[in-house]
């Protein structure tokens, strides 16, 4: 498209000044895995991350480096420890054991490797009964944050014109509870079983992140993502609404008076809670999943999020699959556009999977060049 820049334009979807449509497909997980596994098609077994996005004239969403890094609310963000307080993690083998050091008493948490390496998920929640939030609230009580400006730099320069450098950061107190530190179970029961002493700990602990969001308030980066993995299935109604609502309206318009964007990850069952999608102040929705592999329709997904939510993504995942007809991958996303631009940055929800075909990320790739020499002039 001769002088585009992908970093301009994402600038302006947020500003709302946009006409063409951005397409991020996200492909740092395939590109890993493939290249770990050794199973690269051959026209890209040599070529970098960003060099495959060049190749099929995609934009970056995040960028962490080269390295495979699946740590990456830690990498513009560094998390420094006082007070005696400490997390270590250990690596053996498939699983990564983690202690949390504190000198009221430890706690142990046990996380398990993907089957190809590069995620993650918890085989053993650290808190487990609720005298344990007790070593848990010093250890978030007394941490640091600042800034990683010279990998900032190096990125910005690394980047280019390929994206505008985003990222998130840990999840707000209560789903760092839900979905890292206690579990679901867990923290379901501190719900119904403890709720005063659980409301205390998520107090604390937000007063805690009021040094965190003063480093967010004063980085460089312009785009911010609350990367919250939201699902309707388990964040009901009523905890969206005591638990969490508060927290994002609150963040959001500090992050808003600093001249930042924000937006949310939703990127499971969103049913329960079409209603709170223009909810929080965010400008904009990622990761929102929609039929067959998500749980509603575009079309009602369209009619939550009303004229001025920007979509980030949009197309099911399943469809980058081989067994898929490329033709359902088409209409798809010509269903997405017609829908949602110029409110719109076209990716797939959530990424594309490894065992996915990459020419299909090409053929979108020409959908939205044609629509953008129509639209977008």
């Amino acid at each position: 498209m001769g002088s585009f820049s992908f970093r301009e334009e994402i600038m302006r979807t947020f500003r709302r000044e946009n006409r063409c449509v951005v397409w991020q497909p996200r492909l740092e997980h395939w590109h890993n895995v493939n290249r770990g596994r050794g199973t690269l098609p051959s026209r890209y077994v040599h070529t970098s991350l960003l060099d495959l996005y060049r190749e099929l004239g995609a934009s970056v969403r995040y960028y962490y480096g080269e390295s495979g890094d699946i740590s990456s609310p830690k990498t513009y963000l560094r998390f420094e420890y006082f007070g005696g307080a400490s997390v270590e993690e250990v690596h053996e083998g498939e699983v990564i054991h983690v202690f949390f050091r504190s000198p009221i008493g430890e706690l142990y948490g046990k996380k398990g490797l993907g089957e190809w390496g590069y995620s993650w998920h918890y085989l053993e929640h650290p808190v487990k009964k609720i005298e344990d939030l007790d070593i848990l609230q010093y250890i978030v009580t007394h941490t640091r944050y600042r800034f990683d400006h010279e990998f900032y730099h190096s990125a910005y320069q690394a980047l280019g014109d390929l994206g505008s450098i985003q990222f998130y950061w840990e999840r707000s107190p209560f789903q760092r509870l839900f979905l890292q530190y206690a579990g679901i179970d867990t923290t379901v029961a501190f719900l119904y079983d403890y709720p005063e002493r659980l409301r205390e700990y998520l107090k604390a602990a937000e007063e805690a992140e009021d040094a965190l969001y003063e480093v967010l308030v004063d980085c460089p980066v312009q785009i911010l993502n609350f990367g919250e993995n939201i699902d309707g299935r388990f964040d009901s109604p009523r905890i969206y609404e005591e638990y969490l609502l508060p927290y994002y309206e609150k963040r959001v318009a500090q992050l808003h008076r600093a001249g930042k964007f924000c937006h949310i990850h939703i990127d499971g069952a969103v049913r329960p809670l079409l209603a709170y999608l223009k909810a929080g102040g965010f400008d904009g929705i990622e990761g929102l999943t929609p039929l067959p592999q998500g749980d509603v329709s575009l079309e009602e997904i369209r009619e939550a999020m009303g004229d001025d939510l920007i979509l980030l993504d949009g197309i099911p995942m399943l469809y980058f699959l081989p067994e898929y007809p490329i033709e359902e991958l088409i209409e798809c996303t010509e269903k997405v556009l017609c829908l949602f631009a110029p409110r719109l940055i076209l990716g797939i929800s959530d990424e594309i999977s490894p065992p996915g075909d990459i020419e299909r990320v090409r053929i979108v790739t020409e959908i939205v060049e044609r629509w953008n020499a129509v639209s977008g002039g």
